[in-house]
């Protein structure tokens, strides 16, 4: 049988592409973890000459990333063609970057010529996170950097469960992996010293309808195999939302984001280390596996 969490790229470059016009006036959460993601760079001792912004987007980060390493060649990589026009509008003439149409399980860069990969938010959108991390491995210069933010499995956790209680058979919210899972995977990628933690967001809304709404104008359409193939039957939507409402505080419905940032170093030689089999460095408070999604 098919995975019902098994996302449709087709699907996933379509919904994007068409959201790109109205993606940021939306996208405050995505804002956010970008932010948190640069300011982790200041600790980092590298100096690249070529970055990939992937799943660039509307090109925020291309252009920060511009800034921050003025010198550098910056790569917008990302699947929806309409998101590459809008990245496009953002650049200046003295803050230029190049524009890549492809996916990430297939990059179309040389062995080695890459010393950053950045992306923010992308990942979960991809049905091999262990193709991804290989790739990235594979562009890598020996001593380049990955690193990333992707959510985490208590992500949306109120509307899976309010879908859950409805009972209509169908999937409506992706299947996000856990921290440990990536940690392993960018172990079996080659990737070096892997180190990962984890923030929750909270985001809250007046309504139910509110959240889909701002869900779908960021392109977050449902991609899953199991996803309902004609409309959702209004039963199973008034139960979602009456499922929904028992989690309403201060008159506000909340959505929770449970954002994964990691990092990884393509090893300096063949002989280097790359760690135990499932060997994660994570800060001491965040040690403690949980299950799979609710």
């Amino acid at each position: 049988m098919t995975d019902p969490y098994l996302i449709d790229g087709g699907r996933v470059q379509h919904s994007f592409g068409r959201a790109a016009p109205g993606y940021d006036a939306s996208a405050v959460l995505q804002a956010r973890v970008r932010a948190e993601l640069l300011e982790r760079l200041d600790v980092v001792r590298l100096e690249p000459v070529v970055v990939l912004d992937l799943g660039a987007g509307t090109g925020h980060a291309s252009l920060a990333l511009k800034r921050r390493h003025r010198g550098a060649q910056v790569v917008a990589l990302d699947l929806a063609p309409g998101m590459l026009q809008e990245a496009g509008r953002r650049q200046t003439l003295l803050r230029r970057f190049r524009r890549v149409c492809a996916d990430a399980a297939a990059l179309p860069l040389r062995d080695g010529s890459v010393d950053l990969v950045f992306s923010n938010l992308m990942l979960q959108w991809c049905n091999d996170p262990d193709a991804v991390f290989r790739e990235c491995r594979r562009v890598l210069k020996p001593g380049g950097l990955m690193t990333f933010a992707t959510f985490g499995p208590d992500t949306l956790v109120e509307l899976r469960r309010a879908w859950a209680a409805a009972a209509d058979g169908h999937t409506h919210v992706n299947r996000f992996i856990d921290m440990h899972d990536l940690g392993d995977a960018l172990v079996r990628s080659g990737l070096a010293e892997p180190v990962l933690d984890v923030e929750r967001y909270t985001l809250t809304y007046a309504t139910v309808r509110d959240l889909m709404r701002d869900l779908k104008s960021i392109g977050a359409h449902n991609a899953n195999a199991g996803r309902p193939r004609g409309l959702t039957g209004r039963g199973a939507f008034e139960q979602m939302i009456a499922a929904y409402e028992t989690c309403r505080r201060d008159d506000r419905l909340p959505a929770t984001y449970e954002v994964v940032f990691g990092q990884a170093w393509c090893p300096t030689s063949p002989r280097e280390p790359k760690g135990l089999p499932g060997e994660v460095r994570v800060p001491v408070a965040r040690i403690g596996r949980r299950g799979g999604p609710a």
